[in-house]
């Protein structure tokens, strides 16, 4: 037997090795909003070959905008994200580019984007993942009902894990926005709420587990039974989590450049969702009892 819970605090610690840099990034303002959230001009160029993303950037800031994003894309092309352009701005901007690139720069598309969406977007998905928080906590009590009050644990402790996965992909790419100016957009909050999703469903397998050898073994000691349900849960765990990253692996390398950061996104979310519904989940609810047979045992009198 696999002494999963007995170790709980290195995994607890793994897990704050993850998650504390990322916070620290996200502090520095790491996370790095696409033009989606902050509005803006998008400039889809496209070139014969394209050209190195330094000259462009020199055109942009000769041009005076020093704040402009500039990204190389697939079919040859360049995407360019500034603050909001009027059109006699885009046309001298299209001016510029062209008498540095020549015949090379073929064409140029430009979008404006208000920042009005970003806002209903944020809210509306802070909205679903509380609804959703609370819904998971009932459903999982529920299920957990014959435990009593204590069957609320169990929710907690997924809502808890799910929001361990979030944070690791809100670290982690707020990393890439620090070093490399990885922005995100709104497929990037779809990943979040997809990696939420598949956090708890592979946390509550791990949770029915326990309750039905708990079920089956009353009044057996809640870690032997938690390291049980692990060891009876992980293959299936993982290999479906390695047939899921498997085929993001694919979409990440051959999907093309506007779905690469969704991939990516996925591909951390789903890694980090088997790891803490293995080695986080369970272990907290090991760890709420033992504080609470603490408490129990320090408000018992001595005997006379």
């Amino acid at each position: 037997m696999v002494k999963f819970v007995e170790r709980k605090w290195w995994y607890f610690a793994f897990s704050g090795l993850l998650i504390i840099p990322g916070l620290v990034f996200l502090l520095l303002g790491g996370l790095k909003p696409g033009i989606e959230f902050k509005g803006g001009t998008l400039l889809d160029i496209r070139f014969d070959t394209p050209p190195s993303i330094s000259d462009v950037t020199a055109v942009m800031k000769d041009l005076k905008h020093d704040e402009a994003i500039v990204q190389g894309a697939e079919g040859g092309r360049i995407e360019i994200r500034t603050f909001e352009m009027k059109p006699d701005e885009q046309v001298a901007t299209e001016a510029a580019l062209r008498a540095k690139f020549g015949a090379n720069m073929k064409d140029v598309s430009p979008s404006t984007v208000s920042p009005s969406f970003s806002g209903e977007l944020i809210d509306n998905a802070v909205r679903s993942i509380a609804l959703a928080s609370v819904l998971i906590v009932l459903l999982i009590a529920y299920a957990f009902r014959n435990f009593g009050w204590g069957a609320f644990r169990y929710g907690i402790a997924a809502i808890i894990s799910l929001l361990h996965d979030a944070a690791v992909v809100l670290g982690f790419f707020a990393a890439l926005g620090f070093f490399f100016n990885v922005e995100i957009d709104s497929l990037f909050v779809t990943a979040v709420l997809t990696i939420i999703g598949f956090s708890v469903h592979d946390t509550i397998v791990v949770f029915d587990r326990i309750r039905e050898n708990l079920r089956l073994n009353p009044g057996e000691a809640l870690n032997p039974v938690i390291n049980f349900s692990i060891m009876q849960t992980l293959a299936r765990s993982v290999i479906t989590s390695l047939t899921v990253v498997l085929t993001l692996l694919a979409l990440y390398l051959f999907g093309g450049f506007s779905m690469r950061n969704f991939a990516l996104a996925l591909l951390v979310g789903i890694v980090s969702g088997t790891y803490s519904s293995i080695f986080n989940a369970s272990q907290i609810i090991s760890l709420w009892q033992e504080v609470e047979d603490r408490l129990r045992h320090r408000a018992t009198p001595a005997p006379a």
